[in-house]
């Protein structure tokens, strides 16, 4: 099934206009249940995520040839462009039918973290390009850190735990472009999927695709209202918090046939632990009942062996 009633659907929760307990039990709340929540009030500037809208379209309406140029071989995918249908789920046998673009952080000359991210490429023919997804890629970052901040209230941490952890973090700020397709194409644009990171912020759900599966083992579709993030547990934090904050499949959908000659445009951001921290089960969330699941591993190897399993990386 692919339908759920009211009561199974995610909460939308204010970053604004609740207080920074309410909010942290609010999303612990979701992300014990769903592995998903959703933030309204965020304060992201709409006039910034209206640019990058529109400069996204604007690359992904240039010539093949021209988006190929900014292939990066052997980049594992981490900086510039990736060609539709190059990634693919974790275990699964189809490609996703997608393209997209990275951003990642711009560390200064000489940083210590230049061996684990690589510097930025960034399209020549798209005039105020760098300047846009920089700047969102910093609020993005800062929003994620209030986020946070209100995880770790909800763990018993001190608010500002994650922050020195997720300093100088690999994030990574996807543009997404999934092409019109057919009427009769198959119903899946992006397989279901685990996400890699701490979290993600997604901008662009309102278009419908986006599925959840729930511990009833129905996909939910996840329509957040206008403006709203779409945030979900990631791999990391699963493994941080020994899965009592559960990291959930979901996947795109094709929507119903009278839509699918538009294209879905879609903005995550990918928000990771520095490489150098080693992802160590919280000991609060080793008891008993939830004994130790996987043992430590540095941020670093774990992208890394996870970008093997996804394709994006070879051997």
């Amino acid at each position: 099934m692919t339908t759920a009633s009211a009561l199974e659907q995610v909460p939308a929760l204010s970053l604004a206009n609740l207080s920074a307990q309410d909010f942290a039990d609010a999303i612990g709340r979701s992300f014990r249940e769903f592995g998903f929540a959703m933030v309204t009030d965020h304060g992201m500037d709409a006039d910034l995520v209206a640019r990058g809208w529109a400069l996204s379209k604007a690359f992904f309406a240039l010539p093949e040839a021209a988006k190929r140029a900014y292939l990066v071989p052997g980049g594992a995918g981490q900086r510039g462009y990736t060609a539709f249908g190059t990634e693919i789920a974790k275990g699964a046998s189809e490609n996703d039918l997608k393209e997209f673009w990275h951003v990642g952080r711009t560390l200064p000359p000489g940083s210590p973290l230049e061996a684990d991210m690589p510097p930025n490429i960034w399209p020549q023919e798209i005039d105020g390009f760098r300047e846009t997804f920089e700047t969102l890629f910093a609020t993005f970052d800062a929003t994620g850190a209030r986020i946070l901040s209100g995880v770790a209230r909800h763990l018993g941490l001190a608010p500002d735990w994650f922050d020195s952890r997720i300093e100088n973090g690999n994030s990574i700020l996807r543009l997404l472009h999934y092409p019109p397709v057919s009427a009769q194409a198959p119903g899946i644009r992006a397989g279901a999927h685990e996400d890699i990171n701490l979290i993600t912020l997604l901008l662009g759900a309102e278009e419908g695709g986006l599925q959840l599966l729930a511990r009833s083992g129905e996909w939910i579709p996840v329509t957040p209202p206008a403006g709203a993030l779409v945030i979900n547990v990631g791999d990391m934090l699963q493994r941080l918090t020994n899965h009592v904050l559960p990291s959930t499949s979901h996947r795109v959908v094709n929507p119903p046939p009278e839509r699918r000659q538009f294209a879905r445009y879609a903005m995550p951001f990918f928000l990771h632990l520095r490489p150098d921290v080693m992802i160590e089960a919280l000991p609060q969330c080793v008891t008993r009942d939830n004994p130790l699941r996987e043992p430590p591993i540095s941020a670093h190897d774990y992208l890394h062996e996870r970008l093997r399993e996804i394709g994006l990386k070879k051997g």
